[in-house]
């Protein structure tokens, strides 16, 4: 598709305009004469959109646009400047852009040019390849799980296929396929939906540009590349339009890729990939290119979106409402995708995920490489993102440089976060045992509720002795939610709670507390510990995300609310959020043993450790006990028995987890 310029046979009336309307939008700018601070990324589509609109149409103004793009590249004696020039992201965006441009339009330049434009591929692709050998072993060259070695190897890919130099292929080809067999088969990205969306697309390119040029098929090499979108998918806020925010996000607007969901879905036939691909090009398009703040964003993928829609593969909206990526220790919930719909996504992995984390020990035991690249995790395991009404209720900080726990909604242990934290590479020569993980993880779409224990006291600084800190967290249908934080110490502890908002949350009824934005509200009950001190503070996080433009800065005020008990050897943390401007009450179920919380049709039963839930009504050898409304089935989590008012619904020897009865 992408080196003869053919895309699948078919009308695509949109997508040809979207493709004029971009190979036009820089006609009133002048190209730059030396080389600018900030990225030059741009200048690569710049060039490229036009020289495809020339393919497409034969008008000549295309032609001329595009080689006034080609000229302002070639040029400069450096592509990228502010951060390894030659050898980074400048430099394998415009190697792709500006060797298709070559492969398309090449026969039709003034001969000066043309020879100009090789000369120049010809140079910065030695200068790519020798970079990537000399550091095997450490940066982008062999840091498989990261966007920068996606799009510096798929750039030198695409001009070695166009200029036949084989060298560049094979070892772009050879990384590759380590990628491939190295990234999580459930389709999860560890540096959040940000960066997915900017550098997911560069595999699919390297995959297309491999399978035309030499007849190889790797698509369903892996499971990632299969499974991707639903990934995506399920981290959309409702309405489409945003994104949750985990790991690296410069903001919620920054999350959609139309091409790679077209291609995603002609591979693989996903009709909720091109439903999402003609709303991302059509009706949210030029929102997402005004707010976003990553550049060139998505206005440049114009020429992917062109080659890679399919026409024959139908669309359709997104139902499934339920997901778990066990790599990422990931779990996504919501009540449906309409705008004011509530979803939770609930976070708990080793860094990079369980797949990378693995891996990258065995290379660095093997090999003495270092190839997992954390600058784009966060220390937020345990921690989750609540959206509900249009609105972010409960949130993440997004971008940061010196990342901490105290960012994210989670819990500190004498004021501290995780261990090694407060730095760009929270992950980077901890111990291999310092890893989270998810368990008990009940997430059927078919059920209504969604379940999950976050075990993250292996995170904290040994010194503190925390032998304990799980948090489970319960989605009910009605999209209400419960969080039970247990805790325990080797000595006295002061243990906080907390709670990430946009804006100050409001004392409320009950004791409790209102989280506000714009309309949209939800009440926060804590039911224990009863003598917290409670406070409401402001925290500045700062960023700079981006390091081909040095003196950027960002910040962020999150307001955070921190519940913090006296010194103790244990805490219990029992918390309901219930989203919506006239909340249903909650209140604390009497247990014998156990932890509950009642909406009065909804009832959530917990025992995540002891695994004994006795109340009035209930006898129950299991970790979660999920009663909704009277007369539907209950659910259990890792149950051997339930007695639900007299009546044994459930007796088996392993515990089982899902619908009783």
């Amino acid at each position: 598709m992408l080196l003869s310029a053919t895309p699948p046979p078919g009308p695509r009336p949109a997508q040809q305009a979207r493709l004029y309307e971009e190979a036009a939008r820089h006609r009133g700018l002048t190209p730059p004469r030396t080389h600018p601070l900030a990225s030059i990324t741009w200048l690569g589509p710049a060039a490229s959109n036009p020289a495809l609109a020339y393919r497409v149409s034969g008008d000549p103004v295309h032609l001329a646009e595009s080689r006034r793009w080609i000229e302002a590249a070639v040029r400069l004696p450096h592509w990228g400047k502010a951060h390894m020039p030659d050898h980074d992201l400048d430099a394998g965006w415009l190697l792709h852009h500006l060797s298709l441009a070559y492969r398309w339009i090449g026969n039709d330049l003034p001969e000066g040019v043309r020879a100009l434009l090789r000369y120049k591929l010809l140079l910065q692709g030695r200068r790519m390849y020798e970079f990537a050998v000399a550091s095997e072993g450490r940066w982008w060259s062999s840091s498989y799980w990261q966007n920068h070695n996606w799009i510096c190897y798929a750039g030198l890919a695409t001009s070695g296929y166009v200029l036949g130099k084989e060298e560049w292929t094979e070892r772009a080809k050879d990384n590759l396929g380590t990628v491939l067999d190295l990234m999580p088969d459930d389709g999860s990205h560890a540096e959040g939906v940000v960066y997915w969306r900017y550098g997911v697309p560069f595999l699919a390119i390297h995959l297309d540009l491999l399978q035309e040029a030499e007849g190889i098929d790797w698509w369903g090499r892996g499971g990632f590349l299969t499974n991707t979108f639903r990934y995506r998918l399920h981290q959309l806020a409702p309405g489409f339009a945003f994104n949750v925010d985990h790991g690296d996000c410069h903001d919620r607007r920054s999350g959609h890729s139309a091409g790679l969901y077209y291609r995603l879905a002609a591979q693989y036939g996903i009709p909720q990939a091109q439903w999402l691909g003609d709303l991302a090009s059509g009706e949210l398009l030029w929102q997402e290119a005004a707010e976003s703040g990553v550049r060139p964003g998505i206005l440049p993928e114009a020429y992917l979106e062109y080659l890679w829609y399919d026409p024959s593969v139908a669309g359709a909206r997104p139902s499934e409402t339920r997901a778990f990526f066990p790599d990422l220790g990931l779990l996504a919930a919501r009540t449906g995708w309409d705008d004011d719909a509530t979803l939770v996504s609930f976070k708990a992995s080793p860094g990079g995920g369980h797949k990378a984390w693995e891996a990258s020990a065995k290379h660095r035991s093997e090999l003495g490489w270092e190839t997992l690249n954390q600058g784009h995790h966060h220390p937020d395991s345990g921690s989750f993102v609540l959206v509900s009404q249009g609105a972010f209720l409960a949130v993440d900080e997004g971008y940061s440089n010196r990342k901490r726990a105290a960012h994210h909604n989670l819990l500190l242990v004498d004021g501290q976060g995780y261990a090694d934290e407060d730095r760009y590479h929270v992950y980077k020569d901890i111990p291999y045992e310092r890893q989270a993980r998810q368990r008990d993880v009940l997430s059927g779409s078919d059920c209504g509720w969604a379940h999950a224990t976050a075990e993250i006291g292996a995170m904290y600084d040994p010194s503190l002795g925390v032998r304990r800190l799980d948090r489970t967290l319960v989605f009910t249908p009605s999209g209400r939610l419960v969080l039970l934080d247990l805790a325990e110490a080797d000595a006295e502890r002061e243990w906080s709670f907390l709670l990430q908002t946009d804006r100050p949350t409001e004392p409320g009824p009950d004791g409790g507390r209102l989280i506000r934005s714009g309309a949209a509200c939800a009440l926060v009950r804590q039911f224990a510990p009863q003598d917290a001190s409670v406070v409401s503070e402001a925290t500045e996080v700062e960023a700079n995300p981006t390091s081909s433009t040095p003196e950027l800065r960002l910040t962020r005020t999150l307001h955070t609310l921190r519940a913090t008990t006296a010194p103790s050897a244990q805490a219990l943390f029992l918390t309901a959020i219930v989203p919506g401007p006239a909340p249903a009450p909650a209140e604390r179920v009497e247990c014998a043993q156990g932890q509950g919380v009642t909406f009065g049709e909804e009832t959530v039963l917990l025992s995540p450790v002891e695994r004994r839930i006795r109340t009035a009504t209930v006898s129950a050898d299991a970790a979660a006990v999920l009663l909704g409304a009277e007369g539907s089935a209950p659910y259990v989590v890792a149950a051997t028995r339930l007695e639900l008012d007299g009546r044994v619904l459930l007796d088996v020897p392993e515990p089982y987890t899902g619908k009783v009865g």
